[in-house]
């Protein structure tokens, strides 16, 4: 799966990046168009865990440098979610 991305920091930061934004973007329009799911933020966290099933198959094809840029980015996403819902309350 990860074959074809070269083994690099910045490669694994935008794979980090674009697929839990994609799927958080996905997940905020359920989340507002359901009015049941508006108060479950905790399905934003399941969006970031991606990134940890995705370390798995990145450190199993010995891409190291890809999967500390997956890191990187969940730390990211987390330090996100964690400002979201400290503003929010």
């Amino acid at each position: 799966m990860f074959k074809a991305f070269k083994d690099t920091l910045w490669a694994g930061l935008g794979i980090g990046l674009i697929v839990p934004g994609v799927l958080i973007g996905i997940t905020w329009y359920i989340m507002h168009a359901v009015s049941y799911l508006a108060k479950l933020d905790l399905l934003l966290i399941g969006c970031i865990a991606v990134n940890a099933l995705m370390l798995k198959f990145v450190f199993k094809e010995n891409k190291d440098n890809i999967g500390r840029g997956l890191i990187i980015a969940t730390f990211a996403w987390g330090m996100a979610f964690f400002y979201y819902k400290i503003s929010k309350s």
